[in-house]
């Protein structure tokens, strides 16, 4: 591994046999909906974009996977063999290190894995609480700014390279709208736009 999570020797020999890497390329779908989910993804370098798609292919931005985390998706998946209702995508060229989902239940037997998972769940529910409260209690300015802050970090800028159509797929609502938006957003200094570009003031 090329982060440092875990320090216990057995379970670090169990992840050294059984485990491998895979590559992802900016803006690749490494998880779809309706995917059978049969291993559980550490972020080992780069940052993963995780979507929320319902039955109608609307879309809401639920987190963004770091180097050191996993989606508590995928686990729960994994655990209640039930199939995707999430999309992950690549922010930026990514690797990851594939948990077999069989090996789950088994390495519970190890207190830091426990922890890790443990942890995994408090964060995800924690972050997946705030996109609620965006949603049900937030204008839809704080929200659009909250997913482009959110997208300029994961992408280490304060310009983010989108269209409006895109941020009305991810936020569920009319490309119109967004637009409208972000032109008052412009006016009261929130936000530059450009061709296909948002940088945040």
């Amino acid at each position: 591994m090329e982060i440092n999570l875990f320090s216990d020797t057995r379970l670090l020999d169990e992840i050294k046999k059984f485990t491998r890497t895979k590559k992802i390329k900016a803006g690749d779908a490494f998880i779809s909906p309706g995917d059978k989910i049969v291993f559980v993804p550490i972020v080992l370098k780069g940052v993963l974009r995780i979507i929320r798609q319902g039955a109608d292919d609307k879309e809401i931005f639920l987190y963004h996977l770091y180097p050191g985390q996993t989606c508590a998706m995928a686990i729960n998946c994994c655990q209640s063999a039930s199939l995707s209702p999430i999309k992950a995508i690549a922010e930026e060229d990514t690797e990851v290190l594939q948990i077999p989902a069989n090996l789950m239940d088994d390495w519970s037997k190890f207190p830091e894995w426990r922890a890790f998972i443990n942890s995994t769940y408090a964060s995800r529910f924690a972050e997946l609480i705030d996109v609620i409260d965006l949603v049900a209690f937030s204008n839809m300015d704080k929200q659009v700014l909250h997913y482009l802050k959110e997208r300029g970090k994961a992408n280490k800028t304060t310009t983010v390279t989108i269209t409006h159509q895109q941020i009305a797929d991810e936020l569920h609502t009319h490309r119109e709208a967004i637009s409208r938006l972000l032109r008052t957003m412009e006016q009261k200094n929130i936000v530059r736009l450009g061709r296909n570009t948002i940088e945040i003031l």
